[in-house]
């Protein structure tokens, strides 16, 4: 049986963020490929293709919420607005401070809320908490079912 490995999204515009996260996955030993788009377009095109299903989804949405073109939680809006993403799991990862970002990530059906943490070393145990419960822990949502 072939296996693929499972695939992380990190949704980021600021690119010493996209390294730092690269950095963080590489010392926490994630073997996951993760892929990076730039801005909300970019995610909503990669997720929302046309011919994408259920199977081709990442197994986890790693989503900056302050992102250019479109924002984060207009990204996650569409993406729970879609049969094909409604169930995909989605981290909302932010410096974002603001209680109504927290508030209205959870209204729009965030899984989660993680602030980035300033501190490398923080970033990296977060990365490997993410990791773990995401991608080891938690029991996702199946890629067929009736409703699909």
């Amino acid at each position: 049986m072939n296996v693929t490995p499972k695939v992380i999204l990190l949704v980021e515009d600021n690119p010493d963020d996209v390294v730092l996260t690269q950095r963080a996955f590489k010392k926490s030993n994630v073997a996951n490929e993760l892929v990076v788009v730039r801005d909300g377009v970019e995610a909503l095109e990669y997720l929302l293709a046309p011919g994408k299903t259920r199977e081709s989804l990442p197994e986890v949405v790693l989503l900056d919420l302050n992102l250019p073109r479109i924002g984060g939680l207009e990204v996650l809006k569409r993406l729970r607005a879609d049969e094909r993403t409604q169930c995909l799991p989605i981290v909302v990862l932010t410096s974002s401070r603001e209680e109504e970002d927290l508030l209205q990530s959870y209204v729009l059906g965030a899984n989660s809320y993680v602030r980035k943490p300033v501190d490398f070393a923080q970033f990296v145990d977060a990365v490997q908490s993410l990791s773990l419960y995401w991608l080891v822990i938690n029991e996702p949502p199946p890629r067929r079912h009736p409703a699909g």
